[in-house]
């Protein structure tokens, strides 16, 4: 069961209707969002029977959720969801590009791929401090230093940093610095770590993990909300498949499909799924033309020096294919683009 509160509920209010869901024997999760705040409600069916809530202070409505994913469900919302990070919206009415170096190397490099970004259409900047590597002899990012780097970037360029979050140890020194926490693909069932970024206070991206189905992914997903941030993008990122030919593959129908099934934006990284340069821009116009409210690349001003996945970074030529495509096929579809919202 979900509550949703009124608008105007006071705290008094929510106190008193998790006060009142503990003495039926549930256990209350609080997910405070920008609008509005709503309780997910746990327990057995004689529990939901005998609540009655929807006479409480404060109480705009109760609903009975089917789906396992309490809180993200499509169920919950009538309408999908924007959130933003920074001021940047993410959500069904728009589009969002999010671009930038696949790792963090040094001030010079991290500027130009930003100012490459931002000319691209970028409203966010990508960048990882901290580099989770299948190869524990691969390059593993710089931590704090890649952190005040793009703190640095942003503040010269003006774009808002998302950045990957690899230890629940490292909190509240990425949220210092970030304004949205990405979890990785090999963390998506890191439960520990879905539990910590949902209580930092940070927007979350959410990759889909290699082998992850669509309620596995959600239900990752389900753990950020009960610790009371609704902000999540979900990023479809390629699965495993029998195919070498590319890295991993990206699967469009998760698009307008997750977005059936949940309220939370859904996004898309051709990068990571393709692992080469030459299938980015394909994808990315697949995904844009799929409805995804967003696509997230890798670029850099100098590929072939690259400590982590040149041969997926774009630049020159591709990333212009990649702009245009920007500009094109969400409006289209019907949709602005957040960099013309930022002015």
């Amino acid at each position: 069961m979900v509550i949703v509160m009124a608008p105007g509920a006071s705290e008094g209010d929510i106190e008193t209707v998790v006060a009142h869901i503990e003495t039926h024997r549930g256990q209350a999760f609080v997910s405070r969002g920008v609008m509005r705040t709503i309780i997910g409600v746990v327990g057995t069916e004689d529990v939901l029977e005998t609540l009655d809530a929807e006479g409480l202070p404060g109480v705009a409505e109760t609903m009975r959720i089917t789906a396992p994913y309490k809180l993200v469900s499509a169920q919950n919302h009538a309408k999908r969801t924007t959130i933003r990070v920074g001021g940047v919206p993410i959500g069904p009415d728009t589009f969002t590009l999010i671009a930038g170096p696949c790792a963090v190397e040094t001030p010079e490099q991290t500027l130009e791929a930003a100012r490459m970004a931002k000319r691209a259409g970028a409203t966010l900047l990508r960048g990882g401090a901290y580099k989770p590597r299948t190869s524990p002899y691969a390059f593993q990012g710089l931590g704090v230093d890649g952190l005040r780097i793009l703190a640095e970037v942003r503040d010269e360029v003006g774009l808002p940093i998302v950045t990957e979050i690899t230890d629940a140890a490292d909190i509240d020194v990425v949220s210092r610095y970030a304004d949205m926490l990405q979890v990785g693909t090999r963390n998506m069932q890191n439960f520990g770590l879905l539990q910590a970024v949902g209580s930092s206070g940070r927007p979350v991206m959410l990759k889909r993990g290699l082998t992850a189905t669509y309620e596995e992914w959600l239900m990752a997903a389900e753990y950020i909300a009960q610790r009371g941030n609704l902000d999540i993008v979900l990023c479809e990122r390629g699965v495993r498949s029998f195919e070498p030919a590319i890295r991993n593959m990206l699967d469009v129908s998760a698009v307008p499909m997750v977005q059936r099934l949940s309220h939370l934006p859904v996004i898309i990284d051709p990068s990571h799924a393709a692992g080469r340069r030459d299938l980015v821009v394909p994808l990315a116009r697949a995904g844009m033309a799929a409805g995804a409210d967003g696509v997230m690349v890798d670029v850099h001003p100098s590929p072939e020096t690259a400590l982590c996945d040149g041969p997926q970074a774009l630049y020159g030529d591709v990333l212009d294919e990649l702009a245009a495509a920007v500009v094109t096929i969400p409006a289209a579809l019907g949709r602005t683009s957040a960099a013309n919202l930022a002015g």
